[in-house]
């Protein structure tokens, strides 16, 4: 398949127009013809990550993150962006991303399933499709009410997370829940208007945290990484069935920092 081709499958799962007007999304280097024989998805287009897909022989590495988000005014060696972006052409590897096209297309449905949660409606609304309202997060119940501790054991396990940062009282009780991958700390003006009891999220700063906690919204930040990276087994399905002629390499989860 070409990658234009590829491209067109993606276009289908999270169209690019529904990306945020700040966001960088598409296909960021590369050839539209280049003929695809190879995909590699992660999270993030680290250097390592480069390597990896070079190690694979890649012709394609998809990301959820971009790894240009400003204009590069130089592309060289002594620059970290620039130096990957050498890195993908000598490779011949073209790259795609798809970041809050993905988040509003995807992310926050497979998020919610995760979480069991029914009665779903959109966190914060960023747009409009013939569906109706589409956007980040999603708001909805629990299969029943529970302390909040109870709910941070279904976070980590669905998640596949040892450890959380928790703002709130674990006993409080919890229903309604909010869920929002990655950054969340502009969803908590929307938590709280949707009358979420819970957010689940990740990089929430001190103050964010316990702000919402004192206004009866209970945080779990489950870290950027921790729920995003469902990003790649999802897209690694999508693609085997959607192009059988194409092998398809998920890269193994990697947190991006330790806890020491």
């Amino acid at each position: 398949m070409t990658c234009r081709e590829i491209i067109s499958l993606l276009q289908k799962q999270s169209p690019e127009e529904f990306a945020c007007d700040w966001d960088n999304v598409g296909l960021l280097v590369g050839d539209f013809e280049q003929e695809i024989k190879k995909v590699y998805i992660a999270v993030d287009a680290t250097e390592e990550t480069i390597l990896e897909a070079a190690a694979e022989k890649a012709d394609l590495l998809l990301t959820h993150h971009p790894m240009i988000f400003k204009g590069l005014k130089k592309v060289n060696t002594r620059d970290f962006t620039g130096k990957r972006v050498i890195q993908l052409i000598r490779n011949n590897i073209s790259y795609y991303a798809m970041h809050t096209n993905f988040d509003v297309k995807g992310m926050a449905e497979i998020a919610a399933e995760k979480m069991s949660l029914t009665d779903c409606q959109v966190l914060e609304e960023t747009c409009q499709s013939k569906e109706g309202p589409e956007g980040i997060g999603r708001v909805g119940l629990l299969p029943e009410e529970v302390p909040l501790a109870a709910c941070i054991s279904r976070v980590k396990k669905v998640f596949a997370v040892d450890t959380v940062k928790v703002f709130g009282d674990l006993n409080q009780k919890v229903q309604k829940a909010a869920v929002s991958p990655g950054s969340g700390k502009s969803v908590i003006t929307h938590a709280l208007k949707a009358g979420a009891q819970v957010l689940v999220t990740g990089d929430i700063d001190h103050h964010e945290g316990i702000d919402a906690a004192s206004q009866g919204l209970a945080v779990i930040d489950a870290g950027h990484y921790g729920v995003e990276k469902l990003f790649v087994p999802y897209m690694v399905q999508y693609l085997q069935d959607a192009a059988q002629e194409v092998q398809i390499v998920g890269q193994p989860v990697k947190q991006p920092f330790l806890f020491v």
